[in-house]
Parts: structure tokens; C-alpha cells; sequence
């Protein structure tokens, strides 16, 4: 059944016109009245009711029939909510420096896939593709619409957060120091990923990669010296893309 993306309240027995972006999908698919389709709310909080509790709607999904086709429009019934069961394991945070061309494209949808809580691109010392201003923010949306289209896929009911690019000294000083926090590194002493996942962990973990080139050494210090500690891969090299799916690959089959 098809799965869209509706970031506003849903409740059973509502009558309600999606949103532009779902409706346009609607009609790509040439779907009719009576089709019935599954939408979900997302979770993210800018999309919640300001000082209110988290609500029902925002997690889980609800079924629902198109009752009307307009031109632009698509107006649906919605029905059952189908509560979704709470993910097992800690909340995996991203910090990822962007990689080259269109391959940071490719890095949020399979992270979003995976199950990442939420991902923040970063501008380091070797990234080749600069982002600021107007420029960062129309990547930022364009990425967080990658991460909503496969989130629709896959079938997760929670979006993850696409935080604004920032540089790598305010995404490490920021992670929250309760926090397990590592960093991908080729450095002498890295402990093995299997070693750090068979410890107790608690309800986040903040994974630091670099662009393609790694890295630099201050970087890598700035980042130890803020309590982030080196993860091994093992002796492979991996591409800048790959190496943090892998991470959260591992990290979700541990949570089965």
C-alpha cells in the first residue's frame, strides 16, 4: 500500500486535503477515489504543536481512503492509527563531513533506511563541495526531502531530523556528553566496532565520519579531546559514504 508523508494531526474519522507534496505524489500514481493508502506524521519537532506533549499522531501511522480528486487536490478519510512498536537500542546521531557530487544524496536515504535519529552535514578542513548561506539551506531541504522519500519507502514512521550544515567544532562541542560518541578513524589504537557494541550503551550515540580524505589530525584531536573515542572498521578503507552506513548496519542488526 502506498505511504505518504502528512506532517500535520491525524485522527481517526478525519476528513483532511494532504499536502501539496502528498497530493502531487497521489496523482503521479494515478490513485482514485476509494484507493486506500497509509500516512504518518514523521515525529520531527518543528512539525508538533508548539509546548505541548508529543502526541499520539506523531508516531506510528494511520490507514486511509481518497474520497475526493481535484485538480491539485486530494482530500482522504483517515482511519485506524497502527501503533508502531518503539525501536530497540540507542538513537544513532550522524555528524558526517559531505562527500563530493551526489553522493550525500545517496548517504542520507540509505542512513535514513538504516534508522538514523537524525544526521547533521558538516563543512570540514577537506570537504570539496562548500555550502553556506542560501546555498546550505536549499541543500538542507533538498536533503531532508531525500531523507522524508525514504522514510515513505521503507516503511519507518519516524522521520529523521536533517539538522543545517555546521562546521565540525560546533557539531562536536554540541553532542550531549551522557552520550556514547565515536569517531571513524585509521588511526594506531581504534578500537574494533564489534568491542565497542558489546559494552553497555546508553540511549544515544553520536557517529563522527569525515569527507573522502578522512579527517585532518587536528580535526581527529579537537574531536578526541572533546571525549569522542576512534572506531576501527577494520583494515579496509572505505569511501566516505559507505563507511558510516556500515557503522549503523552493524548498529541495527544488533538491535534486531
Amino acid at each position: 500500500m502506498p505511504r505518504f508523508h502528512c506532517p500535520v494531526p491525524l485522527a481517526e474519522g478525519d476528513t483532511l486535503s494532504l499536502p501539496a507534496g502528498a497530493a502531487r505524489h497521489v496523482q503521479v500514481l494515478r490513485m482514485q477515489p476509494g484507493d486506500a493508502l497509509t500516512l504518518f506524521h514523521g515525529g520531527l519537532a518543528a512539525q508538533l504543536p508548539p509546548g505541548q506533549a508529543r502526541p499520539d499522531y506523531a508516531d506510528g501511522s494511520f490507514e486511509a481512503v481518497i474520497t475526493r480528486m481535484g485538480r491539485s487536490e486530494v482530500e482522504v478519510r483517515v482511519g485506524a492509527r497502527q501503533v508502531e512498536q518503539a525501536d530497540a537500542g540507542p538513537r544513532v546521531h550522524l555528524l558526517s563531513g559531505v562527500p563530493a557530487n551526489e553522493r550525500m544524496d545517496w548517504l542520507v536515504e540509505k542512513a535514513a533506511e538504516l534508522g538514523v535519529a537524525s544526521i547533521r552535514p558538516l563543512m570540514t578542513e577537506r570537504s570539496v563541495l562548500r555550502l553556506k548561506g542560501e546555498r546550505a539551506e536549499k541543500k538542507q531541504a533538498h536533503w531532508q526531502a531525500v531523507v522524508v522519500a525514504a522514510c515513505e519507502q521503507s516503511g519507518r514512521n519516524r522521520v529523521p531530523e536533517l539538522h543545517p550544515v555546521s562546521t565540525l567544532a560546533e557539531a562536536v562541542q554540541g553532542a550531549d556528553s551522557k552520550a556514547a560518541r565515536w569517531i571513524l578513524s585509521l588511526s594506531e589504537g581504534s578500537q574494533p566496532l564489534a568491542v565497542l557494541m558489546q559494552e553497555a550503551l546508553p540511549d544515544d550515540i553520536y557517529l563522527l565520519s569525515g569527507p573522502e580524505g578522512g579527517l585532518s589530525a587536528g580535526e581527529e584531536a579537537l574531536a578526541l579531546a572533546r571525549g569522542f573515542r576512534p572506531l576501527s572498521l577494520g583494515r579496509h578503507v572505505l569511501r566516505a559514504e559507505t563507511a558510516p552506513l556500515a557503522a549503523l548496519a552493524c548498529l541495527t542488526l544488533r538491535q534486531g
